[in-house]
């Protein structure tokens, strides 16, 4: 391919609203356009790189018995009314009608649309299990679009679903999808972690994510060297134990304007570790009193979970007026009437607690558990903080920053039950069919890449993503005898399987060498009449420096790059 027949339009100057390493470079390096707020158009080189991906994808999906299909992009209302999702997914689920006014929706994940496929055309056990993947452009209306093709309204994805007779053939399946995962997410060149993660509005018993590991992500995950890994908003943590102390008499105090914990713990000189934090949440539009201990702060993801809820959001000033007189900062459980009370597992071993006293200015210490109060559920509802041990080993827990790119779940029956899809056994009995379920992120992996590998020059694409494994760079186009060396051996190569660009372009020497340095091309050639003279052909790694040059002979340059590129 000639650098002057392919669609490459350089732009030296990016916005200033973009934010994200990855958008700004495929921007430089023309693989994408932005049109509109979280929507970008591809170029040759990004579809390229695009495609790559897919095949790295496809393959290990084809390997596992996955069969390849492709659904609509948009979904009849009744499909996500059956499971209620039409209304869970709120502003993000993007609705339209059409001219008969029938209500769709662009579809943000497309279960409703493979469980109606398959309660229509799967009757019997004798056709399970089976597993359904395709590749599809997905849409969420994100509220406010950041971190580019990372966190877009419209991207590309493979989502996959299994359908099993049961959770111990569904186990099986999901380890073998794990590995799968695991085997792209190394052939993408990848540093990674899987980790344990919320299921979030897709539901389902048991998810892990594959986090891309990179300081520019924007998600936390804390691991161990023994192997456990999860989200920082799921990670497990364990209870420490307090020192016992002697009951004391419960005591009203007055506390002038002081509600923030910090504010409550050095007017009565003790630790944020005494004091209970009583806090509303709306779970599923019912009322939820949560205790959790000052120095800490909720997971609303573990809340959620708990509480088996689609929705959790903090409740706001009135509803709390419903509740207590107090405003907040005055809260506490005593006195809470009409409403679930849940407790993290480090309130219950405070002794002597200070709490709100539901009433402005005052807040009541010597609060102890069950003399004084008790709640309706026990269990570990706290975000994770540094310096906390691995549930596992014990071992100081590790914090990183990373990109999600691919998420399993264990789904259950929670899309077979509500959309009745039913298989019938050897026996002859009607069952819900037990589904798994299986996304990964092609956009995301493109910008993860080079969230993970670039430098100053610009992307450093690992050889089998590269929309070009080889740049030919002729010193001179117009001298015959270069260009003729220079399509022998791109044609060589290509015939090897290889993408090749042969950079034809009537520019400086030093611009060419920029631009492929800045497109990420990972190995480069370099053909000079000097050179020639003395059959030589300059090589060079992208990721290497000047003192990477070598040269060789024409038939051994070949036999290199195909050793190294493995075809």
């Amino acid at each position: 391919m000639l650098f002057s027949k392919i669609l490459i339009p350089k732009c030296r100057e990016v916005s200033s609203d973009i934010e994200a390493v990855s958008t700004k470079l495929m921007i430089k390096s023309g693989m994408i356009r932005k049109l509109a707020s979280g929507v970008y158009e591809f170029l040759p080189l990004g579809l390229k790189a695009l495609r790559k991906i897919e095949n790295i994808i496809r393959r290990e999906m084809n390997a596992i018995g996955g069969q390849e299909i492709s659904l609509p992009l948009i979904s009849p209302k009744s499909l996500l009314i059956e499971t209620g999702r039409w209304s869970v997914y709120g502003k993000e689920l993007f609705k339209l009608m059409d001219r008969k006014r029938s209500e769709f929706c662009l579809v943000p994940t497309s279960e409703e649309l493979i469980t109606d496929l398959i309660r229509k055309e799967i009757k019997s056990y004798k056709q399970l299990p089976i597993m359904l993947y395709q590749f599809g452009t997905k849409f969420r209306d994100e509220i406010r679009p950041r971190f580019g093709v990372l966190r877009s309204r419209e991207f590309l994805m493979k989502d996959a679903y299994s359908f099993h007779v049961d959770e111990i053939d569904l186990e099986k399946y999901y380890k073998i999808m794990f590995d799968a995962y695991t085997n792209i997410c190394i052939k993408c060149g990848f540093k990674f972690r899987a980790v344990e993660a919320s299921s979030g509005s897709i539901g389902g018993s048991f998810s892990h994510e594959f986090i891309v590991l990179a300081d520019t992500g924007e998600e936390e995950i804390v691991w161990c060297s023994c192997g456990y890994g999860a989200n920082s908003k799921k990670a497990e943590c364990l209870r420490d134990e307090q020192v016992k102390e002697k009951e004391l008499p419960i005591e009203e105090t007055f506390t002038p304007n002081i509600s923030f914990v910090e504010d409550v713990a050095n007017f009565f000189q003790v630790s944020k570790k005494k004091i209970i934090k009583t806090m509303i949440y709306i779970v599923d539009k019912n009322p939820v009193a949560v205790l959790i201990r000052g120095d800490h702060e909720v997971s609303e993801i573990k809340l959620q979970s708990l509480l088996y809820a689609s929705e959790v959001m903090i409740a706001d000033k009135q509803i709390i007026a419903c509740f207590t007189k107090a405003p907040i900062g005055f809260l506490g459980p005593l006195g809470l009437k009409n409403l679930k009370i849940v407790a993290d597992l480090s309130v219950i071993g405070i002794s002597n607690a200070i709490i709100g006293a539901n009433k402005e200015n005052y807040h009541i210490k010597n609060l102890n558990y069950k003399r004084d109060y008790s709640v309706d559920v026990v269990a570990d509802l706290r975000k994770i903080t540094i310096g906390e041990i691995c549930p596992k080993c014990k071992r100081n827990l590790r914090f990183s920053k990373g990109i999600e790119i691919g998420h399993i779940f264990k789904l259950g029956t929670k899309y077979s039950k509500s959309m009745n899809a039913m298989y019938i056994d050897v026996e002859g009995k009607r069952n819900f069919i037990v589904m798994g379920c299986y996304g990964i992120g092609v956009t995301r992996i493109l910008a993860a890449t080079i969230e993970q590998s670039y430098d100053n020059n610009g992307i450093i694409w690992p050889a089998n993503i590269a929309p070009f494994e080889v740049v030919i760079i002729p010193v001179s186009y117009k001298n015959e005898q270069i260009m003729e060396k220079a399509e022998k051996i791109c044609k060589e190569l290509s015939l090897k399987g290889l993408d090749v660009l042969i950079d034809d372009r009537a520019e400086r020497l030093g611009v060419k060498f920029k631009d492929a340095d800045l497109m990420g091309i990972p190995y480069r050639v370099t053909i000079s009449e000097k050179n020639l003279l003395f059959d030589n052909i300059e090589f060079k790694a992208r990721k290497d420096g000047k003192e990477g040059i070598k040269f060789f002979k024409h038939k051994d340059l070949i036999h290199e790059l195909i050793r190294i590129l493995k075809v």
